[in-house]
């Protein structure tokens, strides 16, 4: 592991325990809580995997960057298995004890511990814009590599092209050293690992989970203005 991921590494140790309160904080002006926000992108999730790879319930994902865990209980019921990688040990630690059922795995931040192919897809959820920029190639191609062919990988990030989003992660702790990537920058990663783009999507331009606003979401979600956006790629 290089010095930048090292350092990445304590900082989310040093959170594992306080993780929503300092979300909390940082977006506190918009009146929601990070809750909202993970149980927004854990719907659309299950819904780009069932519009991408096939019923969620016979696939198995992986979850590059899966902190604590948080996304899981939310998924449990509707995919058929869950897999976490992340580099802090002790949010692992966290996740195991919080998702008994889900297979965990520490990792250097490079290299994901699994052999090619072993998913039907994975993700990474606001994580890319952490990981130091001179390794994002490897990080998507670590992604493409252990996910099967026909299969997806799927990127959720911060649109850096919004002013609340940059003044919620301006405020927020460990987003200090963060580097926003555009929906343009995160495709051409993806491309240039070999994937072809299947879908990008900027979402939440309201507050949206289901029902008639999700409805209004999708239908801005070609507008860059939403707080943060996804993009779907095949293998």
């Amino acid at each position: 592991m290089d010095r930048e991921a090292g350092k990445i590494q304590s900082e989310f140790d040093a959170y594992r325990n306080s993780y929503s309160d300092a979300v909390n904080g940082s977006i506190a002006f918009s009146g929601l809580k990070v809750d909202f926000f993970i149980r927004a992108k854990a719907a659309r999730l299950v819904d780009l995997l069932a519009e991408n790879v096939g019923d969620p319930k016979d696939l198995s994902i992986l979850d590059v960057g899966c902190g604590v865990g948080t996304y899981h209980p939310l998924l449990a019921g509707s995919v058929g298995q869950i897999t976490g990688v992340d580099p802090s040990a002790e949010c692992i630690a966290e996740a195991k004890a919080n998702n008994p059922r889900v297979d965990y795995q520490t990792y250097d931040g490079e290299k994901i511990p699994y052999p090619d192919g072993s998913f039907d897809a994975s993700f990474a959820i606001c994580v890319m814009h952490h990981v130091p920029v001179p390794n994002w190639a490897t990080f998507v191609s670590e992604m493409r590599r252990v996910t099967r062919p026909g299969g997806v990988v799927m990127l959720f990030e911060h649109n850096p092209y919004n002013p609340l989003t940059q003044r919620a992660v301006s405020n927020c702790p460990f987003d200090a050293d963060a580097v926003l990537l555009s929906m343009r920058t995160a495709k051409d990663y993806l491309r240039a690992s070999g994937m072809t783009i299947v879908e990008g999507r900027y979402i939440l331009n309201v507050p949206s989970i289901t029902g008639i606003a999700r409805r209004i979401d999708d239908a801005l979600g070609v507008l860059p203005t939403g707080a943060q956006y996804y993009v779907v790629a095949r293998r």
